[in-house]
């Protein structure tokens, strides 16, 4: 396994389109690191593994995180991570990275930024720009 790690700690950030091939190629798993809450009432990407960072309520760190990562990469050559925003995949990108992967944060997330009347979904982010994804 390489691992490139960049000045910011993790191999770097990689838009949500080019994650998605990777995905579609074999050549990368996709991790969501955001909540169950948040992957069953805003949606989530078909194939992706979940593993959340933090937890509802509270937001508490995943006490199980470690474990979810080395599950979701084992044999595979690069993570890469998705969120709300594209934040809390810098951390979990960071994490594993120490953990020995070769891993990426999505830039923008699922959702994207909030826009001018604070809503997200509408700049940027997997689900805006088209990408596959399913809502329970």
């Amino acid at each position: 396994m390489t691992e490139p790690v960049g000045e910011k700690g993790y191999a770097g950030d990689v838009t949500p389109e080019q994650a998605a091939l990777w995905m579609a190629s074999g050549e990368a798993v996709v991790v969501d690191i955001r909540s169950d809450a948040e992957r069953e009432w805003v949606g989530y990407v078909p194939g992706a593994v979940a593993v959340p960072w933090k937890q509802w309520p509270g937001m508490v760190p995943n006490p199980a995180f470690d474990d979810g990562i080395r599950a979701a990469g084992e044999g595979k050559q690069k993570l890469v991570l998705l969120c709300r925003s594209g934040v809390r995949s810098i951390a979990a990108a960071k994490r594993a990275t120490d953990l020995g992967f070769e891993a990426y944060n999505i830039l923008e997330g699922f959702e994207g930024n909030a826009d001018d009347q604070g809503h997200r979904g509408t700049i940027g982010g997997w689900r805006k720009r088209g990408l596959p994804w399913k809502q329970n």
